[in-house]
């Protein structure tokens, strides 16, 4: 990613929304839309999503548990950023 002239992030609106089976789990993604591609065994791990909130990253320098960069790194790459609770092993999808 390279980093804007203003030395600030991009702009990146995402929705954020957290799994019903996995307590902790969070997923990042661009819109509702983006829900639609997920990996199937991904969406299976998680269960039902629900929306928790809907922020801009480049607004923001930190998040409760990553870097905005990192974050935005994922969504561009891969669709959706998963964030686990503090113990959990990384995701595999």
């Amino acid at each position: 990613m390279q980093p804007h002239p203003t030395g600030r992030l991009p702009s990146l609106k995402c929705e954020v929304y957290k799994s019903n089976r996995k307590d902790g789990a969070y997923i990042f993604v661009a819109d509702s839309k983006a829900l639609e591609s997920l990996p199937d065994a991904l969406m299976a791990r998680l269960g039902r999503l629900e929306l928790v909130m809907a922020l801009d990253l480049a607004g923001r320098e930190t998040l409760a548990a990553t870097d905005p960069a990192t974050v935005i790194d994922s969504i561009e790459s891969r669709g959706f950023y998963l964030q686990l609770p503090p113990g959990d092993e990384a995701d595999s999808c």
